[in-house]
């Protein structure tokens, strides 16, 4: 999926993602805001979108947010005005496959319902890795493809329609995994959705 086919999704859903999209996801974010929560420090959430896990980050927590599209962020940046978010420092417009921010930077870094939507996700996690601290973690939400089942069938029907639909409904775990300074930690199911924490090993 390329960045025009990512942007063009994008400025569609953006009126109606918190209406639609939003209310789907919502069991995952509240998991992997509650994993943050118990952790200090910096945190950045890639692929921040309209903002809807903004106001559950405990507001001890130094939050800042980065997403693609112009359309998801001017939302999100209502959110924290509106709310008066005190937790979120910062939103950032960027590409995450080049991450503006210095080696080890975060305390922990949040990807939800991103790596499927992405150009090369696999560049994205080496990136999240760099960022992050030795020792930090990193928690990522998102649908993965099945084996075998109906729903392997389904995701292997509509993967045409990964630019239209802005993500690949197939999309494999082992995409994720290869990034050598991650290590998981804990891996559970979330309906649709799977919960994946990783710790980024400490530097010798």
């Amino acid at each position: 999926m390329d960045l025009n086919a990512i942007t063009s999704s994008y400025r569609r859903w953006a009126p109606v993602y918190d209406g639609t999209f939003g209310k789907i996801t919502r069991t995952g974010r509240r998991r992997a805001t509650e994993a943050v929560n118990g952790s200090s420090g910096r945190v950045l959430e890639v692929g921040v979108g309209t903002g809807l896990s903004l106001s559950d980050y405990a507001p001890h927590l130094e939050v800042t947010g980065i997403d693609f599209s112009d359309e998801m962020l001017a939302r999100a940046r209502r959110k924290v005005a509106e709310e008066g978010l005190s937790q979120v420092r910062e939103l950032r417009q960027m590409d995450a496959r080049s991450l503006d921010f210095p080696d080890g930077h975060f305390d922990t870094v949040v990807a939800m319902y991103l790596v499927s939507v992405v150009p090369e996700p696999e560049r994205v996690m080496s990136e999240i890795a760099r960022v992050c601290k030795p020792g930090g973690q990193v928690i990522i939400i998102n649908h993965f493809a099945r084996e075998t089942g109906l729903l392997a069938w389904i995701e292997r029907v509509t993967a045409p329609l990964a630019g239209w639909l802005g993500w690949h409904p197939d999309f494999p775990k082992a995409r994720i995994l290869g990034e050598d300074a991650l290590q998981v930690t804990e891996e559970r199911p979330l309906g649709l959705f799977t919960f994946i924490r990783m710790q980024k090993t400490a530097a010798p």
